[in-house]
């Protein structure tokens, strides 16, 4: 039956969704009509193949889905009120249940309102930033008062999810400065954003930012995004009304006076310390600057903080409502709440009688057990061990006892726990070093306050760990620490899978959420509250991926289909271990029943590596001789203009007359008159520009003729067109330097011009340069020498770098799925371990023929400088890497091993195009700059290699027999970096 609790309004709505978006992989989707021109280009960029296949990350499934859902409920339903979705989605709901349908028209539901139930670890920010995005680039191209804004704020409950958000959104910090450039907007601007609109965003989003302290009091300029922890919303210790009532004349009471006269009486146990003052005044002001916003959108990370009700110092749906009812007073459906939880219901009931309540706006279900059986979250597996199970509960009960004086001490329960633990955990660190050192596990302890975790913390070091290998992050129950304490303990939290130590870290509440780290490998919950919500929480800490890159993708499927076959796992490669606690045996057996989980065995009888067969493999002592050096052009080979310099004295001198002579054509005193030669002024084909005969003095001269003379070399055609003669003045075929030219020109007309030298300055001498005869003789020996100067060209080489395959010193491999050679940089290659049969026959041969000198496995993961970028047939680049590099009696081939089928797909044409230029192009380049040899490319049919391997014939001949030539289209022919 159709329900709140079914999650009606998910499965209802993405029904609808997956209708309209039908082919948007392809650009052709229903609802790329039904939305704004700024929304259809948005859902093509992330969601259409061809611009997913050139980018290395893209949104999964779960998030994708939470982004259609959202946009299509809100752009093309238009949805006001939470009534309205449901109406449009899941009217079967409201008509089922009155309870229900009154809960939906609730007034705290008038607005807009999503709530996104996406499981830990699957990207809930990425999803966040992408909403805000799309509203933004639409509200700076819509009218006001639509359906779009650039107000928002980003609500977290604690200070690990609201750093993390700043981190999202400003940058990491670092030496008390955050840098926007590792925000995840910049990082991965690739996906949320494309080119053209990049730049406006990131000048938005850098000046719209308001950590929590500068919320009302930040100018920004068209826009904000406020970034707060639950504070923003809430005050903790507000009043009671008082509801007494007074009789006349009633006899005062001395204390009333008193605190009628000063109503906040001192001391921090009436929460009264000048902290909470100050914290009620400023959260008046926040408030009321939000609720005067014409719009805003909420962003509530984390939310089952909004709509829990919970109790001792914590804040209740109440007074969450409150804030949010006042805020959204006056803005109606310009107003939208966006909530995102991995578990977004409340717990009603307890024991056995215990059920959850879900949130009525929840729009989309990706799930725990969802995101495990796509890989996108480690799998879990249950440590098991026989000394625990013969335990009884009080005995493995998560409260510490307490010795003869009182003081608190762990019981023999947490202390197995605790063991079974560390064993655990040395042998992943073990196994895991063995593989790559640079990863780190750690296990996660988690108790029930604060008097526990000193307790674990000297356990630790009783069972050998260093001071600098256990972190406590104490919490107590507010789930928050003081500025002070919060800068000294986050630079190690957020580091740690980056470091040996720490290599534990143990906590009660304070790092269930948004402690987003990926080496989280080992989980003892000792804190044994019987809350479904709490235990999904913690062993969310620990789901996020370790291992990632497609060398680790075959042992995690085969690690997945074990555990749904209900066996243990042969490795711990992005396996979570969790110590088994009795009191969640429902949780785990809900996982194991569903093929999500297996039991571990005991970790003193298992045999074998955590890593199962997966090794790392190193290079072979004499790996030089087997390396590939490939060659990067830089810059092509190049024609330069030799740096020359005109020589004045070398220059012919003016022959015509002799000085005397030019001196008696113009006289003496006289002032020299003459028609202003500028119009249509030619010599030779150039147009001129600027009178020489109205020069006013010897300097204005020197100006003009060194004008004449540029324009007459770096204008390459005449013409009579002011427009068309502007235009190649700003783009000259030659750039000259002016002053340095006019420099040489006043020395040649003082030094060489008339044989002697010549004072122009001297009784108005410079007046013989006016007579035409002369000015011409200057234009074209300088003009010639220009154009002789740039005749002097030279060659420049081509500039190359080289990338080695031995830059990357380890490779990761399954034993099973790989061999071991003689003739490569690295003792074994890989091969896939589906259909990689043709690729294991080409390394047997390649490894046994004695033609060849080296090859190599490429890569794709590690060798990523070796890749080519090509065209694709609809017209995007994208890259894409050979299989193999094979040196052969003075070649080298770039090979592609292909099925039959498969030679001829219009992709494998393009990307053949593109590897043979790139092939012609290097060797047009200096032998020394190619190792002294050719590159050829190979496409090679299984059916040519088993042909031609069956025959008896060698590699070099089959790969010079295939080889294919050069092509005159050179378009796509560049290694990327």
């Amino acid at each position: 039956m159709a329900s709140i609790n079914e999650l009606s309004l998910a499965k209802g709505l993405t029904a609808k969704v997956e209708e309209v978006c039908a082919g948007l992989e392809t650009g052709g989707a229903p609802i790329l009509d039904q939305v704004s021109g700024m929304t259809a280009e948005l859902l093509k960029w992330w969601f259409q193949a061809e611009f997913q296949d050139a980018r290395a990350f893209n949104f999964h499934p779960g998030q994708r889905q939470a982004l259609l859902n959202v946009i299509y409920a809100h752009e093309v339903l238009g949805v006001s009120t939470l009534q309205d979705l449901y109406q449009s989605a899941a009217p079967e709901v409201m008509l089922g249940s009155a309870k229900e349908s009154e809960t939906i028209r609730a007034g705290k539901n008038g607005y807009p309102k999503y709530c996104l139930k996406m499981a830990t670890g699957t990207g809930k920010t990425w999803v966040l930033q992408a909403l805000m995005v799309w509203q933004i680039l639409n509200a700076n191209r819509a009218s006001e008062g639509g359906r779009y804004t650039k107000n928002f704020l980003v609500v977290a409950p604690g200070l690990i999810v609201y750093d993390r958000l700043l981190d999202a959104f400003m940058g990491k910090e670092r030496d008390g400065k955050r840098d926007f450039s590792n925000s995840d907007l910049a990082t991965f601007q690739e996906l949320f954003i494309p080119d053209a609109y990049r730049d406006e965003v990131f000048r938005f989003v850098q000046g719209a930012v308001c950590p929590k302290e500068d919320i009302g009091r930040k100018v920004t300029a068209g826009g904000l995004i406020a970034i707060s922890n639950w504070h923003v919303l809430s005050d903790e210790s507000e009043d009671p009304e008082d509801t007494d009532i007074k009789a006349p004349g009633e006899a005062a009471d001395p204390k009333a006076v008193v605190q009628s006269i000063l109503p906040l009486t001192p001391g921090t146990s009436q929460g009264n310390d000048l902290n909470v003052l100050n914290r009620r005044f400023e959260r008046g002001s926040i408030l009321t600057y939000l609720r005067e916003l014409p719009a805003l959108m909420v962003f509530n990370d984390e939310a089952h903080h909004i709509h829990d009700f919970k109790r001792e110092g914590e804040v209740t749906e109440v007074e969450w409502q409150k804030s949010l009812n006042l805020i959204a007073a006056p803005k109606g459906s310009r107003f939208v709440q966006v909530d995102f939880s991995a578990t977004p219901y409340n717990e009603v009931g307890t024991g056995r009688n215990a059920r959850r309540t879900y949130f009525p706006h929840i729009v989309v279900d990706f799930d725990l057990k969802t995101a495990m059986r796509a890989g996108l979250v480690k799998s879990l597996v249950l440590d098991k061990r026989s000394e625990i199970g013969a335990l009884s509960d009080e005995e493995l009960d998560y409260r510490a006892e307490r010795d003869e004086n009182g003081d608190p001490k762990l019981s023999e329960g947490q202390r197995i726990m605790l063991r079974a633990g560390l064993t655990k955990l040395r042998r992943l660190e073990a196994d895991f070093a063995g593989l790559d050192p640079d990863k780190h596990p750690k296990m996660l302890v988690v108790c029930e306050d604060t008097t526990v975790t000193p307790l674990v913390e000297e356990f630790m070091r009783l069972e050998g760990m260093a001071d600098d290998e256990v972190l406590r992050v104490d919490s107590g129950r507010k789930g928050d620490l003081k500025p002070d304490d919060w800068k000294v303990l986050r630079e190690r939290l957020f580091d740690v899978d980056r470091h040996k130590a720490p290599r534990v870290i143990v906590s009660v509440l304070m790092l269930r959420e948004g402690f987003d780290v990926n080496n989280i490998c080992v989980i003892v919950p000792l804190r044994a509250s019987g809350a479904g919500i709490l235990l999904e929480q913690t062993i969310g800490r620990g789901l996020r991926l370790m291992w990632r890159g497609n060398e680790y993708e075959d042992i995690k499927r085969e690690n997945r289909q074990r555990i749904k076959a209900g066996q243990t796992p042969t490795n711990m490669i992005d396996i979570l271990s969790i110590v088994e606690h009795p009191a969640f045996q429902s949780f785990y057996d809900d996982l194991i029943n569903e093929g999500l989980a297996a039991e571990s065995e005991d970790e003193d009888e298992r045999e074998g590596s955590s890593t199962g067969d997966l090794i790392s493999v190193g290079l072979r002592p004499d790996f030089a001789t087997f390396d590939f050096a490939i060659p990067f052009i830089l810059r092509e080979q190049i024609e330069e203009l030799e740096e020359t310099q005109i020589n004045p004295a070398e220059l012919e001198a003016f022959g015509a007359f002799s000085l005397d002579q030019l001196k008696k054509q113009i006289g003496t005193g006289e002032k020299f008159h003459s028609e202003d030669v500028q119009a249509r002024t030619r010599f030779g084909d150039y147009r001129v520009h600027g009178g020489v005969m109205t020069a006013t003095g010897y300097n204005d001269y020197l100006a003009r003729i060194t004008r004449r003379i540029t324009e007459a070399v770096t204008l390459t055609e005449a013409t009579g067109s002011t427009t068309k003669f502007a235009n190649a003045s700003k783009f000259p075929y030659i750039q000259i330097n002016r002053a340095e030219m006019a420099e040489g020109i006043d020395s040649f007309i003082r030094s060489h011009l008339f044989g002697r030298a010549f004072d122009p300055l001297t009784d108005e001498n410079w007046r013989v340069l006016l007579i035409d005869p002369v000015t011409e003789h200057i234009i074209k020996v300088w003009a010639r020498a220009i154009l002789e100067a740039e005749e002097s060209v030279v060659v420049a080489d081509a500039e190359v770098a080289h990338r080695r395959l031995s830059e990357v010193p380890k490779l990761a491999m399954r034993v099973g799925s790989s061999l071991a050679v003689d003739k490569a940089i690295y003792l074994r290659l890989p091969y896939p371990s589906r259909s990689g049969g043709l690729e294991a026959a080409f390394i047997e041969t390649c490894s046994r023929d004695g033609s060849v000198d080296a090859f190599c496995k490429i890569n794709e993961q590690k060798h990523t400088f070796t890749r080519l970028r090509y065209i694709k047939e609809d017209g995007l680049p994208a890259f894409y890497s050979p299989d193999f590099l094979v040196r052969a009696e003075g070649n080298i081939y770039l090979v592609e091993t292909k099925a039959q089928g498969q030679l001829t797909s219009p992709n494998v044409l393009r990307k053949r195009r593109a590897a043979v230029a790139w092939c012609d192009r290097i060797n047009g380049l200096a032998a020394e700059s190619r190792s002294g040899v050719e590159w050829h490319y190979v496409l090679l049919g299984e059916d040519t290699f088993y042909n031609w391997r069956d025959k008896g014939g060698s590699v070099a001949d089959l790969l010079a027999y295939a080889k294919l030539r050069p092509v005159t289209e050179t378009t796509q022919q560049r290694f990327a970096f």
